[in-house]
């Protein structure tokens, strides 16, 4: 008998052999393909520590909004649209929950600090809805939380601006949990009825 052919013979004796040893030996197939679904471990890396000033000048972090949910957004007061449309369904939704809106606190992260000093961050988000908190702080401090919450920022020039610049920026709305875990996010552009009924579940 040919070599080649005695080899492809004796492979396919030890590959028979180990289909069998599978199906006769009690487990073993069980243990070389477990049962079961792919199990998800782990959870978005979104948040993180924090330190800024809010729309009052007082100096906070993330340990004092710790107990509650955040529904937390990055812009800028002088933003022309985006900014403006997600804090206003931000804030349908949380007037559609009522009640249950108690234990939730909607925050607002200025990206633009050079201009959106805690009087200006006041002014703006007292006109969306009065449990707003606006944060700002050194442009350091604005981009370690930016960076925790994995949000692109740039400045851009923009001489429509009196300033000479516009931001840049990612456009989601975080929703964290009571310990300051990511749960889930919207969009300025997701239906006010869609963001409501999503937190109805987390309240």
């Amino acid at each position: 008998m040919p070599r080649s052919k005695l080899l492809i013979l004796s492979a396919c004796g030890v590959v028979l052999g180990i289909c069998l040893a599978l199906l006769l030996v009690p487990g073993a197939l069980q243990r070389v393909l477990p049962t079961g679904g792919v199990r998800a471990v782990g959870q978005a890396t979104i948040g993180g520590p924090f330190a800024l000033t809010d729309h009052n000048g007082r100096r906070v972090s993330e340990a004092d909004f710790r107990g509650r949910h955040m529904l937390v957004f990055f812009g800028f007061t002088h933003c022309p649209d985006v900014c403006p449309s997600a804090l206003q369904v931000a804030s349908a939704a949380i007037d559609k929950l009522g009640a249950r809106a108690a234990g939730l606190t909607p925050v607002f992260i200025s990206l633009d600090p050079e201009r959106d000093t805690p009087a200006q961050m006041k002014s703006y988000v007292s006109s969306f809805h009065k449990s707003f908190v606006g944060l700002t702080g050194s442009p350091e401090e604005v981009a370690a939380v930016a960076k925790a919450y994995r949000v692109y920022f740039a400045r851009t020039k923009d001489p429509k601006s009196t300033a000479g610049y516009t931001i840049d920026h990612t456009s989601i709305i975080y929703l964290m949990g009571p310990d300051g875990t990511f749960l889930t996010h919207f969009t300025h552009a997701t239906p006010v009825d869609t963001i409501a009924t999503a937190l109805a579940k987390y309240m």
